[in-house]
């Protein structure tokens, strides 16, 4: 798949939609879930075995760098039941996860953080489920 538009597996889709609704009633996370439930509706459905291997998906390890402090960073994107800061497994609830999901290696994310606004660059793709033949994850 050679296309620039931002996209995501029908299994994420579909996994996070439960995602939300399950947290919808009664979530701390009310902004976290209207920013990913906007996402969702933006990016392209494509199935597993033809999304490009440049593509964050959950499961995904990559290499975030901050744009203005060049801090690197290698997180792994997961569902916010698995999160886990401190081994690198980073909530798609978060800013970051959220601003993360669907994009390209080598593009460069934006959201407003509570002080600034946040600018970081995927590095590195260094492990994507689909591109490792694993659809079961």
């Amino acid at each position: 798949m050679h296309e620039s538009e931002p996209c995501i597996t029908k299994q994420d889709r579909d996994r996070l939609e439960a995602c939300i609704s399950r947290a919808a009633g009664g979530s701390r996370d009310g902004a976290q879930l209207k920013e990913l439930s906007g996402l969702l509706a933006r990016l392209k459905v494509v199935e597993q075995k033809t999304i490009g291997a440049d593509i964050v998906t959950m499961h995904s390890r990559v290499k975030i760098m901050d744009i203005d402090t060049k801090e690197t960073l290698g997180v792994t994107l997961v569902y916010p039941e698995d999160a886990d800061i401190e081994l690198g497994k980073m909530s798609v609830l978060s800013p970051v996860g959220t601003a993360i999901l669907g994009c390209r290696r080598g593009e460069v994310v934006e959201w407003s953080g509570p002080l600034r606004l946040r600018r970081i660059l995927i590095k590195e793709i260094v492990y994507q489920p689909e591109a490792a033949g694993n659809y079961a994850l």
